[in-house]
């Protein structure tokens, strides 16, 4: 009993740190347009494992806060003005950019979010449960499935209307050249090769500033400033 209460008050307390932010932070700023996302994807998850969803409660858990604490000590470089992963550096740095659009600021962040913390998490979680990341592949694809449905949310709520989402508008192209399902495969194969890597910290460390600099190149082209 101690130990779940322990698991649950470690997601309340990512999800309060969440909502501070988001009372915190103006409407439009790009790091407040994610967390509103990202806020909605953890609470998703929670009503999902409160209801049964996840076989093994504890890994499901364990993954989420792992995952969470990633985006978290980005938010909290920035505040204190220390640099950030370098996939986290586009949406920082564009975040109050008038030529970016709230759907770009959303999908980059979900970008630095899947495409380096996730795998991060992965190995995180494996140390503190003591288990390979094969056992947690149940929990890390159905974590993936509620990000896909919710990606396909908000591509809908925040993308321009029908009047300017023409064949020949940019955003059509930029958005089109990205997709979570790929990056959630890659971020699969970039955890196993991360436990791989474990017993060779020199190119572990590589492997993942590699990673976090692709990723945040990713987030660069998705943050290009578009025309009203």
């Amino acid at each position: 009993m101690a130990q779940c209460e322990q698991f649950t008050t470690a997601v309340d307390a990512v999800i309060s740190r969440m909502r501070s932010l988001a009372a915190m932070l103006p409407e439009r700023d790009g790091v407040a347009v994610f967390n509103r996302v990202y806020l909605a994807v953890t609470e998703e998850v929670d009503r999902h494992v409160d209801g049964g969803r996840f076989p093994d409660r504890r890994a499901a858990i364990t993954l989420d806060v792992r995952f969470a604490e990633r985006y978290l000590a980005a938010v909290e470089k920035a505040e204190d003005e220390r640099r950030p992963p370098a996939c986290w550096r586009p949406l920082f740095q564009m975040r109050h950019h008038p030529g970016v659009r709230p759907l770009q600021f959303a999908l980059a962040g979900i970008n630095a979010h899947i495409g380096h913390d996730l795998a991060l998490a992965v190995v995180d979680a494996c140390r503190s449960l003591g288990c390979e990341p094969l056992e947690l592949e149940d929990e890390f694809d159905r974590v993936g499935d509620l990000l896909v449905s919710l990606e396909e949310r908000i591509r809908e709520d925040l993308m321009p209307g029908p009047d300017l989402l023409q064949i020949a508008d940019p955003i059509t192209h930029l958005l089109g050249s990205w997709s979570l399902e790929r990056a959630r495969d890659a971020t699969w194969s970039s955890a196993r090769a991360l436990w791989a890597l474990r017993g060779y910290p020199e190119l572990a460390e590589e492997f993942t500033e590699r990673l976090d600099a692709a990723v945040g190149f990713a987030g660069r082209m998705l943050l290009t400033p578009l025309a009203d």
